[in-house]
């Protein structure tokens, strides 16, 4: 992951809400870049929604991710949802 991008976090969050949120969005650059275990993506993202419950808050921080990187963090979890049948998650 580029060390240029500022994650979208909240001051608000405690260091264990961070690490989770952080955790998910390096799982989403794993995706795009040589692919991560679905139900390690799938934890992460279920780890990210306890720390971002509202959903619009979660496309906020999604979109903030994607203008940065390229990234669409909706992509993944929806092919990672998508690919049943899958092991892993790759884009």
């Amino acid at each position: 992951m580029d060390k240029d991008i500022r994650m979208p976090l909240s001051t608000e969050w405690s260091t264990e809400q961070i690490v989770d949120v952080v955790n998910f969005f390096e799982a989403v650059d794993k995706a795009y870049n040589k692919g991560v275990g679905r139900n390690e993506f799938l934890t992460l993202y279920t780890d990210f929604k306890k720390v971002v419950p509202s959903k619009a808050e979660e496309k906020q921080h999604f979109k903030d991710y994607e203008e940065q990187t390229g990234q669409s963090p909706y992509k993944a979890v929806k092919k990672a949802r998508e690919d049943q049948g899958s092991e892993f998650v790759s884009i």
